[in-house]
C-alpha cells in the first residue's frame, strides 16, 4: 500500500492524499490551495492521477481547503462516492457552489482587466454549475458507524470537534494478504469548546496521518478570547470606531454569533452599551451555513442540546443583522455609527471583507480582529505580522487601525490539545506522518512528540509518495519552485510599492519638483529602471527559448 501526499504537504491548505492498494485508489480530501499566489497557482495544475480511476473519496470536513477541488475532479471524470457525515455533505454543497461563483467572478474580473492590454482570456477553475453537479456523489455516514465500502475496505467516522460534521477517519484496509489500520486525523478541534464535543480519542493504528496547524504554539482558551473580544468591542465603540472581523463563513462565524448571543442575553449590566452596538453578518454564505447549523443540532454537545430543549433559539440575539445584497453590504461602510462587521473570507484575501478592510483599516478608531489561522502569503498574515501597508483590491492601504489576533477562537487544536489527542493511542503507530502545517510547526511538533511520548514522526515537507513499510519513494520538489515564485511575487509587490511612493512624492503640496527630484537622483532612477527593463527583456528571451 502506498500513500502520496499531494496537498497540505508544504502548507496548511490543499489537503489531498492518494492511497493506492492492490484493489483500490482513493483520496482522503481534495482541497483548494489557498494563500500566496504561488500556492493558489497549484489549483490549476493537472492532478497527479487520472480522476476517472479514483474509486471514492473520504472527506474529513467541508472547509474548501479540504473539499474545494472536488468539482474539478468530477469535471475531469470522477464518478465515485464521497463518504462523509451528513452535515459535511450539506455544508460542502453550499461551500462548493459559493467557491464556483467566486472562481467565475475572479475570471470575469481578470478578463475585463487583461482584455484592454491584449492578453489571453482565462477560464474559471470551475463554475457554480460544475459545483452543483457534485451533490449527487455525496454519501452520508453517521458518526461511530462501521461501514464497509467494499470487501477490502471498512471505515468509521469519529467526531473531530473542528467544525460541524468534521470527522477523524479510521480505515481498515486489506491489502497484500493482511489488514492494515490507517487513521486520518483530518483537522482536530480544540477541547472544551462552547458548542461541539471534544475530539474522539483513537486507541490504535498501524499508520497515522495527522495535522499540525498549531503544532508549535499554545492558545489562550475560547473563554479568555471571548472576554477579550468583548473588551475590544466596547473599547472601539466608546471611541466611535467600527470593529471588522474577517471570519470564515463556516465555523468561526457561528462561534462568534454564539459568543455574542451569550453575552447579549445574559449581561444586563451592559444593557445600555449593548443596545447601541449592532452586529452585522455580511456574508451570504455564512447566512446559509448558519441555517444548516440550526437544523443539525444533534451534532452539538449536551449543553447546547439542553438549551434547545428549553426552547432557546440558537444563533439569534437582538441587534444581530444578516446582510444579503451587495447594496446592503455597501451601506455598512456609509453608516458612520459604531458597529461590528463579521465578514468573510477569514484570511482577508477574498469576499466582502476586503471592501470593509479597505474602508476601515486606515482609520485609527477602528479595530480589526482576526480569529482564525492566517496562511503564509495572505493579506491577513501580513496584517497580523505588523506590515504597515497592505494591498487590498489593487490599492495600497496604510494599517492604522488596532490589530488583534484571538487564537482562542481557532477551530484547530493547539500544541497541547494535539499532544493530548495523540497520547490517546495505547500503542505507538508504526509510522506517524505529519501534514497540514507550516514547516516550523511540523518540525517543532515532531520534536515535542519524540520528547514527551517517545514516538518518531515523519515530517512531510513536499509532495511525496511513501510505501507504508519503507521510506519515501518519490519527492517532487514543488516546495523549491513555490519558494522561488514567492520571491518573484514579492519583487513584483515591491515594485508596486515603489510606484506608489513616487506618486506620494509627486502629490506633496508646495514642494518644488527640483527639490523633490534633484538631477543626480533622477539619473540614478533612470539607470535603475534601464537595468530592470534590460533584465526583464533577457528573461523574456530565456523563457521563449
Amino acid at each position: 500500500m502506498k500513500i502520496k501526499f499531494l496537498g497540505a504537504a508544504m502548507s496548511v491548505t490543499g489537503s489531498c492524499h492518494l492511497v493506492t492498494t492492490d484493489h483500490s485508489k482513493f483520496l482522503m480530501d481534495c482541497g483548494l490551495f489557498q494563500g500566496s499566489e504561488a500556492l493558489e497557482e497549484l489549483n490549476y495544475q493537472a492532478f497527479d492521477f487520472d480522476p476517472a480511476e479514483i474509486d471514492f473519496i473520504l472527506l474529513s470536513h467541508a472547509h474548501v481547503d479540504h473539499c474545494g477541488r472536488i468539482p474539478l475532479l468530477v469535471k475531469q471524470g470522477f464518478t465515485g462516492r464521497i463518504y462523509c457525515t451528513g452535515a459535511t455533505a450539506e455544508i460542502a454543497d453550499i461551500m462548493l457552489q459559493d467557491s464556483g461563483t467566486i472562481h467565475e467572478m475572479d475570471a470575469k474580473w481578470i478578463n475585463k482587466r487583461t482584455s484592454r492590454s491584449g492578453q489571453r482570456q482565462v477560464q474559471p477553475l470551475y463554475t457554480e454549475e460544475d459545483a452543483a453537479r457534485c451533490s449527487k456523489y455525496f454519501f452520508p455516514v453517521a458518526y461511530g458507524q462501521c461501514f464497509e465500502i467494499n470487501s477490502q475496505i471498512k471505515i468509521r467516522l469519529n467526531e473531530a470537534g473542528h467544525i460541524l460534521g468534521a470527522a477523524i477517519i479510521e480505515m481498515w484496509i486489506e491489502d497484500g494478504g493482511k489488514t492494515t489500520k490507517l487513521v486520518y486525523s483530518g483537522d482536530i478541534g480544540a477541547v472544551n469548546q462552547r458548542m461541539l464535543n471534544n475530539p474522539t480519542l483513537i486507541a490504535a493504528a498501524d499508520y497515522l496521518i495527522m495535522e499540525t496547524t498549531y503544532g508549535d504554539r499554545a492558545h489562550e482558551t475560547q473563554q479568555e478570547s471571548g472576554k477579550r473580544f468583548l473588551e475590544i468591542i466596547f473599547k472601539t465603540v466608546a471611541r466611535g470606531g467600527t470593529v471588522v472581523v474577517p471570519a470564515f463563513a463556516l465555523g468561526r462565524t457561528q462561534d462568534l454569533i454564539h459568543e455574542l448571543e451569550l453575552f447579549y442575553d445574559h449581561h444586563d449590566f451592559h444593557q445600555n452599551q449593548l443596545d447601541k452596538v449592532n452586529v452585522y453578518i455580511d456574508s451570504p454564505l455564512a447566512t446559509d451555513a448558519t441555517a444548516i447549523f440550526r437544523k443539525n443540532a444533534h451534532y452539538f454537545n449536551e449543553a447546547i442540546k439542553e438549551r434547545i430543549k428549553n426552547g432557546e433559539e440558537l444563533f439569534y440575539f437582538r441587534n444581530l443583522n444578516f446582510t444579503k445584497s451587495i447594496d446592503q453590504s455597501k451601506a455598512l461602510n456609509e453608516n458612520a455609527s459604531p458597529k461590528v462587521i463579521i465578514s468573510s473570507s477569514g484570511m482577508a484575501d477574498a469576499g466582502r471583507v476586503r471592501h470593509h478592510l479597505k474602508h476601515y483599516l486606515w482609520k485609527p478608531k477602528s479595530s480589526i480582529i482576526f480569529v482564525g489561522y492566517q496562511a503564509e502569503g495572505t493579506t491577513g498574515r501580513a496584517i497580523i505580522s505588523g506590515e504597515k501597508y497592505v494591498r487590498i483590491l489593487r490599492e495600497r492601504i496604510h494599517v492604522s487601525a488596532e490589530i488583534y489576533f484571538l487564537e482562542g477562537f481557532s477551530a484547530h487544536a493547539d500544541k497541547n490539545d494535539l499532544l493530548k489527542w495523540l497520547s490517546g493511542f495505547k500503542e505507538k503507530p508504526k509510522k506517524i506522518f505529519l501534514v497540514h502545517g507550516e514547516e516550523e510547526a511540523k518540525k517543532t511538533f515532531a520534536n515535542t512528540v519524540k520528547r514527551i511520548l517517545g514516538f518518531d514522526c515523519t515530517v512531510v515537507e513536499d509532495v511525496s509518495e511513501y510505501s507504508l513499510d519503507d521510506d519515501a519513494l518519490t519527492v517532487d520538489g514543488i516546495k523549491e519552485r513555490i519558494d522561488l515564485k514567492n520571491q518573484i511575487n514579492k519583487l513584483k509587490d515591491n515594485l508596486g510599492d515603489i510606484h506608489d511612493e513616487l506618486d506620494n512624492l509627486l502629490a506633496i503640496p508646495g514642494v518644488e519638483m527640483s527639490e523633490a527630484f534633484p538631477d543626480e537622483k533622477v539619473e540614478d532612477l533612470e539607470a535603475l529602471t534601464r537595468d530592470l527593463k534590460k533584465t526583464c527583456e533577457e528573461l523574456k528571451i530565456m523563457i521563449k527559448n
